[in-house]
This record gives structure tokens, C-alpha cells and sequence, in this order.
């Protein structure tokens, strides 16, 4: 087999893809061990677990980071059987600096930044989660991010004025909660912006509890204010539904509309 043949089979393999058994192999242990960095960092921050289970976590990240190192290495060597990446230097640095191979490079670089500098950066190694973005290059996920920025472009304007009424309502709801809640609580609602934090946590019916009204004439706004930002917040969520559906049934009808004649395939 020839270096060429080689570089091509690697960067084959090494690309996502569930099309033969090697690179399905391959995409299923990098997803899965992606998705497991990312659980043994949010368990290492429990500090029973990141106690006793040290060692056990500290070997999972040394064989971690040696995968994806040995994956980064064979990615920028085996780059160059793209055309645009041909040239075997200057092709190499342009992969290097491409989004997706920026994102595995953030992949181990938390790794070995403190050999070289005194930080703790053990909280960048949850941007491994970032790796999965590769999968865009999937023909099915390709589809489906260009349906949903389809939606996005077709239906900005809508989405604007609605954010824009959203922003114009909490504006106007913290306004008026500063003036009827700031002579009862005046280190609560101290000013406007504080009493923003109050109208967004009402309006998304979230609620932290930290601020609140009162006085009677606070409550009865409050609950007003909660219905309004229930059927306010619906509104982008109804634009991206809709464009969403036209997108679908748009797409159903080109599938089945001949390309050549441009009359309708009969269904089998």
C-alpha cells in the first residue's frame, strides 16, 4: 500500500460516517467517549466521587487525551488528500486552523496547558462536548441544520419583532414593579435593572424566589405579568414551528416531484 493509499484510508476511517462497519466502529467509540469526558467531569466535580475515584479518573483522562491525540495527529497528517489541503505543509496549517480541527485541538489542549502555565483548566475539557458538532458533516444533520437556517433567514423579521415586543414588556413590567414594589421593599426592587432580573424570571415562569412582591396591588400585576409572558414567550417558538412544518412539507413535495419532467412520481 502506497503513503497516498495510506494517508486516504486513514482519513477515511477518521471522518464520521456509519456508511461501513470500520467507520461506524470508529464514530460510535469517539461520540461515546466524548460523551463520557464530559460525565467525568461533571462527576470529578463531586467531591466524594473526585475523591475517591481519583485515580480511576485521572487514567480515563491520560487515555482520553491519548485517543484524541493520536486522532488529532493522524487528522492534520492525513488532511492532505483533500484538494483544498493538497499542499503538504500550507494544506496542513490551513486544516489545522479550519473550525473542526480548532475544535479538536480544544479537545487536548486543556491537557497539556498546565505543563506550560500554573492554571486550573479542568473545566475547558467539557468543550470536548464541542467535537460532536462534527457530526454536521453527516448528510442527514447537514439537511437538517440547512432546513432549520432556512427557517431562521425566512423568518428573521418575525423573530425580531418579537423579540423586540419581548424586550419592550420586560422593560415595561420591571419599570412598573420599581414603582409599585420599591416604597414596600427597598433593598429588593432597588432600581430598573434589578427589577428586570425580577420580570424575566416571571415571564419565563422559571421563579428563583429571590425577588418578589409583596404588597397586593405587586401580586395581582405578578400574576397578570406571568400569563402575558407565557403567550409572549410562545411567539418565536410558534414562528420556528411553523417555518419549520412549511420546510418539512416543502421537502416532501420535492422528493416526490421528478427532477427531470417536473411532474409529480406517482406513490408505489
Amino acid at each position: 500500500m502506497t503513503k497516498y493509499n495510506l494517508m486516504k484510508k486513514v482519513h477515511n476511517l477518521l471522518t464520521f460516517g456509519f456508511d461501513s462497519q470500520p467507520r461506524r466502529f470508529i464514530s460510535w467509540f469517539i461520540i461515546s467517549l466524548i460523551c463520557l469526558n464530559v460525565l467525568a467531569v461533571i462527576l470529578g466535580s463531586v467531591d466524594t466521587i473526585g475523591r475517591d475515584y481519583h485515580d480511576l479518573l485521572f487514567g480515563f483522562e491520560i487515555f482520553s487525551v491519548a485517543v484524541f491525540s493520536l486522532e488529532y495527529i493522524l487528522r492534520v497528517w492525513s488532511c492532505t488528500v483533500e484538494p483544498k489541503y493538497s499542499h503538504p505543509f500550507t494544506g496542513r496549517i490551513r486544516f489545522a486552523v479550519s473550525p473542526l480541527a480548532l475544535t479538536d485541538l480544544l479537545a487536548i489542549l486543556p491537557f497539556y496547558l498546565p505543563f506550560l502555565i500554573h492554571v486550573d483548566l479542568r473545566f475547558l475539557r467539557t468543550l470536548r462536548l464541542l467535537r460532536l458538532f462534527r457530526l454536521g458533516h453527516l448528510k442527514r444533520f447537514n439537511e437538517t441544520s440547512r432546513m432549520i437556517l432556512n427557517v431562521l433567514r425566512e423568518r428573521r423579521e418575525a423573530l425580531i419583532i418579537s423579540f423586540a415586543i419581548i424586550l419592550l414588556l420586560i422593560i415595561f413590567t420591571s419599570s412598573l414593579m420599581y414603582f409599585v414594589e420599591n416604597p414596600a421593599q427597598p433593598e429588593v426592587f432597588k432600581n430598573i435593572p434589578d427589577s428586570m432580573w425580577w420580570a424575566v424570571m416571571t415571564m419565563t415562569t422559571v421563579g428563583y424566589g429571590d425577588i418578589y412582591p409583596i404588597i397586593a396591588l405587586g401580586k395581582l400585576l405578578t400574576s397578570i405579568i406571568s400569563i402575558l409572558g407565557l403567550a409572549t414567550f410562545a411567539l418565536p417558538t410558534a414562528i420556528l414551528s411553523a417555518g419549520l412544518l412549511e420546510e418539512f412539507q416543502n421537502k416532501k413535495i420535492h422528493e416526490h416531484i421528478c427532477p427531470t419532467c417536473g411532474q409529480e412520481i406517482p406513490k408505489t
